[in-house]
């Protein structure tokens, strides 16, 4: 393991000397010097950890130091520790506004010198590693796109998201919606607080209720003991119900009521629960033609379409799409230790012509397979196979694909979109009419790219 660097700044030849000796016996890798000037001159061209600063210096002293560091564009800062032999209260407090962790009185206590360093250190990791997972958490709900309906949609998301209104996301399926949500979280009030999904439509019917609201031990046979539900582990954030055209109208009734009153009754409970949830909903169905069906409640429906958000798909927003797939193509070499990938201008042509029908969705599993199955750095439109990712053609299967695994999926997939168009869209009949689970049903549509509507 590399060793961990430490700058040591002090006037005295004794402290210096004792400093590097017992910090070199523990394992750290040290530099000292002797004046203010010499620490601001190798501070940025090292990679120092850590800097045990005296204040009484000749020539700059370390408190101007100290706030010189602090102006230093560092990549990774590191922690400093004050050390003065004329320490008092006035000084400590100083430092510590000037951005030190710790203040250390001569004479030094060599004991008490180690439990700091590892402390400041320790501090310091912490640090950058939450600093690093905020960062990720940015960029992983990263909303990317310049054209109109992206920018337009960016700036209903920053006028909105500071409030506690209530979000109905529509938009196909595979076009981002949870993207949004998660954007919609990160920027509000409840962003420290939990951010709890629930997809409504790969929830059995029968096991929804109890995923919501919670069951208590023996109220029904499979209730071995107490389960917290959705609601309640999201008190105080935020709750997504994806898909939510796709609930029972008995669980709505459930939703709506702790929607109105924050309060709802687990599963076999004789006591209600209060919570704090913001509640942000997505769907791909029109919900005005499932309210006329009788398939959704138009109460609900006005309880969760506080704030309507629309996002476009990809086939509307056609100059996205290269932004996107460098994008996709920056995450996927990164993620599999690959080499950066460039494509060329035919490729953006190509991919830029073709009608997307999984929406982004389908451009992320294209590029990730591009950069797994692909070792060229160059990527040319040769090597984007858009004919696995069933592209519109009269030329029989077998002619289209290269591989079985690319015939069995674009099989699946007419066949299911024939099923789909024999039941009027309805994804319950086609199950039935396929022999599948409903929400087996639903994955494998999510992973074909296929929308309910398609």
């Amino acid at each position: 393991m590399k060793a961990r660097r430490i700058l040591v700044v002090d006037d005295e030849p004794g402290i210096r000397n004792a400093l590097t000796g017992v910090l070199e016996d523990e394992g750290y890798a040290v530099e000292a010097v002797a004046n203010g000037e010499a620490c601001l001159e190798l501070l940025p061209a090292g990679t120092f950890e850590l800097v045990m600063l005296d204040i009484w210096l000749t020539g700059i002293d370390g408190l101007e130091v100290l706030a010189r560091i602090q102006e230093i564009p560092f990549t990774e800062r590191p922690v400093v520790v004050v050390i003065s032999g004329h320490g008092n209260i006035e000084t400590a407090v100083k430092a510590t506004k000037l951005g030190a962790f710790d203040f250390l009185e001569k004479p030094l206590s060599l004991e008490k010198v180690l439990v700091v360093v590892k402390n400041a250190l320790d501090h310091r990791r912490l640090a950058l590693e939450n600093s690093r997972l905020k960062s990720d958490g940015e960029s992983r709900y990263r909303i990317i796109g310049e054209s109109v309906p992206m920018k337009a949609l960016r700036q209903q998301l920053t006028l909105m998201a500071a409030t506690d209104g209530r979000v109905l996301i529509f938009g196909e399926s595979g076009t981002g919606k949870e993207l949004v949500a998660h954007a919609i979280h990160q920027m509000s009030l409840r962003a420290e607080e939990p951010f709890v999904e629930v997809n409504c439509a790969a929830i059995p019917e029968e096991l929804i209720e109890s995923e919501l609201f919670g069951h208590m031990k023996g109220s029904f046979t499979s209730a071995h003991e107490d389960k917290t539900g959705k609601f309640q582990k999201a008190n105080g954030g935020t709750l997504f119900l994806d898909e939510v055209g796709d609930m029972s109208l008995r669980t709505q009734a459930k939703v709506l009521r702790a929607l109105e009153e924050q309060r709802f009754e687990p599963v076999g409970a004789h006591q209600s629960v209060q919570v704090d949830v913001r509640v942000v909903a997505a769907t791909n169905k029109n919900l005005d033609d499932e309210i006329e069906r009788g398939n959704f409640r138009e109460d609900l429906f006005y309880r969760l379409n506080v704030i309507p958000f629309f996002v476009p798909p990809l086939r509307d927003r056609r100059e996205d799409i290269p932004l996107l797939a460098d994008h996709f193509l920056r995450e996927f070499t990164t993620a599999y230790g690959r080499k950066p990938k460039e494509l060329t201008p035919e490729a953006y042509r190509l991919l830029s012509e073709y009608h997307w029908p999984g929406n982004v969705r389908e451009l992320k599993n294209l590029i990730e397979r591009i950069v797994i199955l692909n070792p060229q750095v160059r990527v040319d439109a040769r090597h984007i196979p858009l004919n696995t990712l069933r592209r519109e053609s009269s030329r029989p299967l077998v002619d289209r694909f290269g591989s079985l695994q690319e015939v069995r999926e674009a099989a699946e997939r007419e066949y299911i979109l024939k099923k789909l168009d024999e039941a009027n869209g309805n994804v319950t009949r086609t199950a039935e009419l396929l022999g599948l689970e409903r929400s087996n049903l639903y994955r494998k549509m999510k992973t074909l790219g296929i929308g309910p509507k398609e």
